[in-house]
């Protein structure tokens, strides 16, 4: 129980920290120095670790798994909406 203890609370940390990056997103409107296919590739790994953790019967790792998983995709949903903004708005700008 307890690395399942330790692994659910680096995932927490995980969201929490990856929340910075939704918050500082948020104000900036615009997205520099991140590229979507990384945070695509961990927001799935965090998916396939929904699945996994169960199956080790390790809830708190999957409690903080939902929650990483959560953040991951809403930084996701961030960086995609914000570049497609920003490439619309420089197309119609530059006509």
């Amino acid at each position: 129980m307890t690395p399942d203890l330790i692994n659910g609370t680096f995932e927490v940390l995980g969201g929490l920290a990856i929340g910075l990056s939704v918050h500082a997103l948020h104000r900036a409107k615009v997205v520099r120095g991140v590229s979507w296919p990384h945070v695509a590739f961990f927001t799935s790994w965090g998916l396939w670790n929904l699945w996994f953790y169960p199956s080790l019967d390790q809830w708190f790792s999957f409690a903080g798994g939902v929650f990483l998983v959560a953040i991951n995709a809403i930084w996701l949903g961030q960086i995609l909406y914000y570049t497609r903004k920003e490439r619309k708005w420089s197309s119609s700008s530059s006509v």
